[in-house]
């Protein structure tokens, strides 16, 4: 069972990112502040919900919140400075979006960058403890997926409507028999080492 808060007392934004370990595509923060009243049963880690249920959620989670905030990186930043300081990025981003101004974060995972001089507590698995971070996590996951069903129009081989631009079997045949498209990640291994000596 998700807790509400860490500490009541305080204004506490969950903070979540999707798309960290994808191999085309931007990552997706998101940071939310959650009344203290708020409980919806369908609400869990993102991962472990379907996507019926991320979707009847996210707008629910939308109109409910204190404040929200969601930032993206493009997968050009990622290549730039790295997809885990591109992850804290979206997450400053997001957070610079709230209309209400936290004064505690919890961050999902174990690394953080401090933003700004609030205080911030990073926990493992955050998003399958505490309701702001697995608030955060659906509203991170539906909007990538969304960014990535509309690219999927525009690259159908690589199957995006299905993978999101993770790196599964027929994301990387794909990447093998067409190449890579601008949008992949150029610093990450699009394909398994041996495949990729086979193509040179």
């Amino acid at each position: 069972m998700l807790l509400p808060f860490l500490d009541v007392e305080k204004i506490e934004a969950g903070c979540d990112e999707a798309g960290r370990g994808c191999i085309a595509g931007p990552v997706c923060a998101a940071a939310v502040i959650l009344p203290t009243d708020f409980h919806h049963p369908l609400l869990n880690d993102s991962k472990k919900m379907s996507e019926k249920d991320r979707e009847i959620l996210r707008p629910i989670i939308e109109k409910e919140a204190i404040a929200f905030g969601v930032a993206f990186i493009d997968h050009k930043e990622i290549d730039k400075i790295n997809i885990l300081k591109a992850s804290f990025k979206a997450m400053h981003h997001a957070l610079d979006k709230l209309q209400t101004i936290p004064n505690s974060l919890l961050i999902d995972g174990n690394r953080f960058v401090k933003y700004k001089d609030i205080e911030h507590h990073c926990i493992i698995k955050g998003d399958g403890k505490y309701a702001s971070i697995a608030a955060a996590s659906v509203l991170a996951k539906t909007y990538r997926d969304e960014f990535m069903l509309k690219l999927d129009k525009k690259f159908p081989h690589y199957k995006w409507l299905s993978n999101k631009g993770y790196p599964t079997i027929a994301h990387r045949n794909a990447v093998r028999e067409f190449g890579l498209t601008s949008y992949h990640r150029k610093t990450f291994a699009c394909l398994p080492k041996q495949i990729e000596m086979d193509l040179k």
